[in-house]
């Protein structure tokens, strides 16, 4: 049932809560999940969403990042801009996983058309290349608010 790298942040997660000496039931205390589910996902049984990921990595005291580049969910520094803003992104519990996505698809896009390309987390781009958003560039050249 693991999938990804499940099983190694499992083992990850164990190592980190023995180096803190915290019980499972105090990190799962302090993380605000159940205790059979701490375990589960320490044996690789259950695979944690972001935001579960950035409340171990609170109570650990210890980056979300590393935790998400355990699990998968991001790739290790890959020496490109743009990670910290699709962590943000990602592990923002105000948005629903559709925001997150228009969110990091938009922030791409706007990489992409800076010459940049992507940040890490691969992500699918439509829109800007449809030719829709060179408005504000145009004003001007076609006798817009700023011509002389």
């Amino acid at each position: 049932m693991a999938s990804l790298n499940v099983g190694n942040l499992g083992e990850f997660l164990r190592d980190q809560r023995r180096t803190a000496q915290l019980s499972l039931r105090q990190l799962a205390d302090a993380a605000g999940v159940s205790n059979p589910y701490l375990s589960q996902i320490e044996r690789g049984l259950r695979k944690p969403s972001a935001e579960i990921l950035q409340q171990l990595a609170k109570a650990l005291r210890i980056s979300a990042e590393t935790l998400y580049v355990q699990a998968g969910i991001l790739d290790e520094r890959q020496g490109l801009d743009g990670v910290e803003v699709q962590t943000a992104i990602l592990t923002d519990p105000a948005l629903n996983e559709r925001q997150k996505q228009v969110l990091l698809q938009i922030y791409e896009s706007f990489r992409k058309e800076n010459g940049l390309g992507s940040g890490g987390k691969d992500t699918a781009v439509s829109g800007p290349e449809d030719g829709r958003g060179t408005d504000s560039l145009e004003t001007e050249a076609d006798g817009g608010p700023h011509a002389t």
